[in-house]
């Protein structure tokens, strides 16, 4: 996993389009991902195309009357 932030989020993005089979739109997020020095990750099987989510995230608490 790459520690630059845009990476990490266009690596998610291209794993939902793999999963979706959107050859097009991962064609295009590869293509960023050579544009910010990173090489685009082989083709892989959508179940571990997955990435994890930014941590660090809280829910908001819902409101109680």
């Amino acid at each position: 996993m790459s520690e630059d932030p845009m990476v990490a989020a266009l690596l998610r993005e291209r794993a939902g389009y793999v999963q979706r089979g959107l050859k097009d739109r991962v064609a295009a997020v590869d293509a960023e991902l050579e544009r910010h020095g990173h090489k685009p990750p082989a083709e892989m099987p959508a179940a571990q195309a997955r990435t994890e989510a930014p941590r660090g995230r809280r829910a908001r608490r819902t409101e109680t009357a």
